[in-house]
């Protein structure tokens, strides 16, 4: 009533005046940016895994920042919790190298930025295009509270979700295939036979 009275009106911060939120989210931002980078660079596949989930966990701490804390949990319980612990395993049982393997960089590095810049462009045209006349419902429900996210995946993500299960499972099964493989190899199967004809 004070600030009213002495004629002062309260701050609306622009674009240019940022606040600590927004400045916390470009930080994180820069921080996922550069773990993705080393993720998909680094010739080590357990650093790779390693650097994969300070990304993930990155996107989950901006999801905490827009204030979209299902949406945050859901991706460190999902992604983090279970895709990285997935892929670890999957790297255990195919006894993939723990240091430097030189088999991690095929020589095709112009062809991937290009692919990676032609998905991010098609991406970013998506998601602009789809939230250009979108309004917000200040009134209603938070956009990443759990009544909404949980409304909008059982009704309109269903399959998706369940692809991405079978997906992982199809993932898993590979990963017992190829160990097993790697290990009936490792023996001939005719060694035992001819020690006994020998002794």
């Amino acid at each position: 009533m004070m600030l009213l009275a002495s004629g002062h009106h309260p701050v609306h911060h622009g674009f240019l005046s940022p606040t600590g939120v927004e400045i916390a989210f470009l930080l994180v931002a820069a921080v996922t940016f550069g773990a993705a980078v080393l993720t998909v660079t680094t010739k080590q596949l357990v650093h790779a895994a390693l650097w994969l989930v300070v990304a993930l966990g990155g996107i989950a701490v901006e999801y905490l920042l827009l204030t979209a804390e299902f949406i945050a949990w859901v991706q460190v319980l999902i992604y983090v919790g279970s895709v990285v612990v997935l892929l670890l395993f999957g790297l255990m049982l195919t006894k993939a190298p723990i240091g430097r393997s030189p088999d991690a960089d095929s020589g095709n590095k112009w062809a991937a930025l290009l692919v990676a810049l032609a998905a991010a462009g098609s991406l970013l045209w998506v998601v602009v295009d789809a939230f250009r006349t979108t309004w917000i419902n200040l009134d209603g429900p938070g956009q990443g509270s759990t009544k909404v996210s949980g409304s909008i995946l059982f009704r309109h993500w269903v399959l998706p979700f369940e692809a991405l299960s079978v997906l992982l499972l199809a993932a898993l099964v590979g990963a017992i295939v190829m160990s097993r493989k790697s290990g009936d190899t490792s023996g001939a199967p005719g060694d035992a036979p001819r020690d006994k004809e020998q002794r």
